[in-house]
């Protein structure tokens, strides 16, 4: 049965009948996943995945990857969501063509997979949906080419296209733009071990976005033994560099996912209630983790506590909703579900330094803009975020233009406003499958 035929086109978006109070078990994170995938296949040993999200995303980085000759066995649990039995064993092999690769409306693997194609031997056509063709991939391409790469796409700068994998590529110094998409260093620099002589990225433009992924993928790159030199640990500004280097196949424990952990704290603060989330991790990368700090300024508190199978983090709603002035520009992605708070908060809020969201899985500024005013709010967009002054909402259709953050903020206005009805729930199922049941079973619907 498909996910579709499971949900209508237009979901009725549960209201909480009180304060909720739930413990809800995030599946793993679909960005650390996508690159543990990468690294293990270009690794010189077999590596295991313990955990992994198992989602649209990272499905496909999977299949893409197999269809390139990497082997990936899966330990199938009972969870569709990546519960505790479940494990993928990756085996590296020769990279080949000819293959075809989906890489959905999935930015990690649009970016992510080309440099690694580029080490493959024989052409890998890249494809995917209508939308994967406007976002952007020239700062990739163009890198790829001086390198070494070979690349067909017409003079687009976009999808589709194809890469002629020598089956090995030069590497060296490159010069890059990557102020619309931190993913463009990121997918540089994964594969960067592999080329010959490494590689410096040298990014020109203006300020980076989503700098914490760009942290992920330097300690993932160094925990499997990659030597890395970047600007955080001394190295010049703008710059990183990865030498030449076999790397380690690990056995690696994926985090929950701390971004989609959102709808669940955000259910707490709007109703003044309590949600835990088991195993937060004490330190990381994920840029979910500011989750913390922006949801406690707008009302909330929380408690990171230890518990007999690591740690939890405990979140508390204080039944008031205080406007916040953020910059977001390293968190971009926690901008829907912050929004859809602020729509509900007794102040206003300002939501800065995130104009490179006009070019995700939607336009989300538009698109925000557009959805929470037809239900009454009052959103400005800005020239580079939105200015957001509560009103108050009533019922109506929230369209998610198959962005699967739209629906889950759509969602969190749903728990305060009576018929809310989200549009293509199904989306969440790109990062956060069994949405709509996770949703219920934390409402106790």
């Amino acid at each position: 049965m498909t996910e579709s035929s499971v949900h209508p086109v237009l979901w009725p978006a549960p209201r909480a009948g009180g304060p909720v109070d739930a413990t809800v078990t995030v599946p793993g994170s679909k960005s650390v996943t996508n690159r543990a995938l990468v690294l293990a296949s270009l690794a010189a040993e077999p590596g295991w995945l313990r955990r992994p999200l198992r989602s649209r995303d990272t499905l496909l980085m999977s299949a893409a990857l197999q269809a390139m000759g990497v082997g990936i066995e899966e330990t199938v649990s009972s969870s569709t969501t990546g519960g505790k039995g479940e494990a993928w064993r990756v085996i590296p092999a020769g990279l080949h063509g000819p293959a075809t690769v989906d890489v959905g409306n999935a930015g990690t693997v649009m970016r992510f997979l080309p440099p690694v194609a580029a080490l493959a031997d024989g052409p890998i056509r890249f494809d995917g949906d209508p939308r994967s063709y406007e976002r952007p991939l020239g700062g990739v391409i163009g890198a790829l080419r001086t390198l070494g790469a070979r690349i067909d796409d017409d003079d687009r700068g976009a999808l589709p296209l194809t890469v002629h994998g020598g089956g090995a590529l030069d590497g060296g110094g490159v010069r890059i733009d990557a102020s619309s998409s931190s993913q463009f260093v990121s997918a540089l620099l994964l594969s960067a071990p592999r080329f010959n002589q490494g590689v410096e990225v040298r990014h020109v433009g203006s300020v980076l976005p989503s700098m914490p992924h760009i942290r992920m993928t330097v300690d993932m790159l160094r925990a499997v033994g990659a030597q890395v030199d970047e600007p955080e640990t001394g190295g010049e500004p703008n710059v990183w560099r990865v030498a030449h280097s076999a790397l380690l196949g690990r056995d690696l424990t994926i985090e929950p996912d701390l971004s989609n952990a959102q709808p669940f704290l955000a259910a707490a603060l709007v109703t003044g209630g309590r949600v835990t989330i088991p195993d937060w991790p004490e330190r990381t990368t994920q840029p979910g983790d500011a989750l913390r700090r922006i949801f406690t300024e707008m009302g909330g508190s929380c408690e990171l506590t230890t518990t007999p199978d690591g740690t939890a983090l405990v979140f508390t709603g204080s039944g008031r909703v205080h406007g916040i002035d953020v910059d977001l520009s390293e968190v971009g992605e926690l901008t829907p579900g912050i929004a859809a708070v602020a729509a509900l908060a007794d102040s206003p809020s300002t939501l800065r330094g995130v104009a490179h969201l006009r070019m995700h899985e939607t336009d989300r500024l538009a698109a925000l803009t557009k959805e929470i005013n037809e239900l009454g709010g009052d959103v400005t967009e800005t020239a580079d975020g939105l200015h957001i002054r509560p009103r108050p909402l009533h019922g109506g259709v929230f369209r998610t233009y198959d962005d699967h953050r739209m629906a889950t903020a759509g969602s969190v206005i749903g728990l305060v406003v009576p018929d809310v009805r989200i549009e293509n729930v199904e989306t969440t199922a790109k990062t956060l499958p069994d949405f709509p049941q996770m949703w219920a079973e934390m409402l106790g619907v």
